[in-house]
């Protein structure tokens, strides 16, 4: 029998478990904005580099060429319905594996409803046989907890299993990366319901950094995150807290608990989405990650001693 101490330590070793080895994102327009990424994050994180439907390949390029320079790796998004043809892919894949070496990225199909070449999904993309030719052999794809405006559930579940089959005929290691999430439950429910459909593919769930209310609502109105949504959207009903500053606290805890909880669970990592600004959402992960930071059993979270601004 645990006494409520050691249940308070399982739990924070738990939390700080899943953190550790966090993964986050930035946009070369984002990463414009930061002088050194070294002054905010630690050296050997990942860094996911978007590829948005209008921006230019070459300002990807930059922004992984400059954060594998600073000592990170970098993981650059490979946007199917971005991409104007074959060769433009060729291309890409050529250049990140030979001039930067890289060998991981992540493959989505893009936000666009009209694709800007012959590619319009994933498959399309691993199924020329490039990422291959070029070493390029972990590649994270897109997960939905909460579905997507973009693809009916059936289309999901038959693009996961063609998935698991690509991992399973290439020896590539894919693994899903999802959209940033405010609630638990959907994730647990979806990954229990992944693998009763026999996913094989680990999963690291998207989680927002520290930021406003008011800039959650905004992004998860633009990003369309499903049924986290109504948590968000009541927060933002209360105008008092549209500028108080929302942690991803309780999320973590409750997803920490279920990995611990369930060893077979597909939960293998978070990647953080610094919607309020790097240096917030990275001081409040490192917290964590060092222990600094108290259960609050309340509110079924946690409170963090931040650094000084």
């Amino acid at each position: 029998m645990h006494d409520a101490s050691t249940v308070a330590v399982d739990r924070r070793q738990q939390i700080v478990d899943l953190m550790s080895g966090f993964t986050l994102e930035t946009t070369p327009k984002g990463a414009a904005k930061v002088a050194d990424f070294r002054t905010h994050v630690r050296p050997g994180t990942a860094v996911y580099v978007t590829f948005l439907q209008g921006s230019r390949f070459e300002d990807t390029l930059a922004t992984a060429r400059r954060l594998a320079g600073e000592g990170f790796d970098p993981v650059p998004h490979i946007a199917a319905r971005a991409i104007p043809s074959r060769s433009f892919l060729e291309d890409a894949l050529a250049r990140l594996a030979g001039e930067l070496g890289i060998r991981q990225v992540l493959c989505i199909a893009g936000g666009a409803s009209t694709p800007v070449g012959e590619f319009s999904d994933t498959m399309q993309l691993l199924d020329t046989g490039l990422f291959e030719r070029y070493g390029i052999s972990r590649i994270g794809v897109a997960g939905h907890p909460e579905g997507s405006p973009d693809i009916s559930p059936d289309a999901m579940t038959q693009a996961l299993r063609w998935k698991n089959d690509y991992a399973r005929r290439t020896g590539a290691s894919l693994y899903l990366v999802t959209q940033f999430c405010f609630e638990a439950a959907p994730i647990i429910a979806w990954d229990k319901r992944l693998r009763a459909e026999g996913n094989a593919l680990p999963i690291r769930v998207g989680i927002p950094g520290l930021a406003t209310v008011r800039t959650l609502f905004n992004h998860a109105q633009a990003c369309g995150v499903g049924a986290s949504m109504r948590f968000i959207r009541r927060q933002a009903m209360n105008v008092a807290k549209l500028m108080s500053v929302s942690a991803p606290d309780r999320l973590v805890t409750e997803l920490a608990a279920y990995k611990a909880a369930d060893p077979g669970c597909g939960i293998t990592g978070l990647h953080l989405y610094p919607l309020g600004g790097l240096k917030k959402s990275a001081d409040w992960a490192y917290a964590v990650m060092d222990r600094r930071f108290r259960m609050t059993p309340d509110d079924g979270g946690f409170e963090v001693t931040l650094p000084p601004s």
